[in-house]
């Protein structure tokens, strides 16, 4: 499961409607990619549907969906989302995750 923050769902919520999402039927799509200063990297967007692999969860009023091979690196992340003066963002917070980049972008198990 992925949790999503109070600060995060807000976010979520304003930029899904800027793009012409509803949050109430459309999707955050969570996934994991090769790439980055540590090897692999998060992927933020929003979609209309799941795949027929897809795991699909909801919290925080926020439906998620997370394709079944960064499901296994994604497990118990909490999404976060900093606006702070050390520069704003989503943030995962990862306990899968053995190493991070100083920009928190990429990841290593």
């Amino acid at each position: 499961m992925i949790k999503v923050s109070e600060t995060a769902k807000q976010k979520v919520m304003t930029l899904m409607t800027e793009e012409g999402f509803d949050a109430s039927t459309d999707f955050v799509r969570v996934g994991v990619k090769s790439g980055g200063c540590s090897g692999l990297s998060y992927e933020l967007k929003f979609d209309k549907a799941p795949a027929e692999s897809d795991k699909v969860f909801e919290d925080n009023a926020v439906r998620i969906i997370v394709d079944k091979k960064s499901f296994l690196y994604l497990v118990g992340t909490i999404l976060e989302y900093s606006g702070g003066l050390n520069g704003k963002g989503f943030v995962f917070n990862n306990p899968n995750a053995q190493r991070t980049c100083g920009c928190g972008e990429s990841f290593s198990l």
